[in-house]
């Protein structure tokens, strides 16, 4: 690798740690990582306790908005299938008015 190619990789490392940190990514991945590290008893995983509490609300909670969704799109389909019901409803009621 030459030199000037170890510098454009350098600045690029920099221009990223700079965007990191103005973005406040680094506080908080400092902020949370000092919390664990402070943690007396520790955590099983400390991914998780990480996802936890990277400034995410409490009540985030990836399996819980994965079956809200499900509900959601289940309660969708329903009504969809109550619209398309009614639309032919009206389309007979629309016939029988055109005779």
């Amino acid at each position: 690798m030459s030199n000037n190619q170890a510098k454009t990789i350098e600045a690029k490392k920099d221009e990223f740690r700079t965007y990191l940190e103005k973005s406040g990514v680094v506080d908080n991945l400092t902020r949370v990582l000092a919390s664990l590290y402070e943690e007396n008893d520790k955590p099983q995983s400390a991914l998780d306790f990480i996802k936890k509490n990277l400034n995410t609300p409490d009540e985030f909670d990836p399996e819980t908005l994965k079956n809200d969704f499900l509900k959601l799109k289940d309660e969708n389909d329903k009504l969809r299938k109550i619209i398309d019901e009614q639309k032919k409803e009206l389309d007979e009621y629309k016939k029988n008015d055109a005779n």
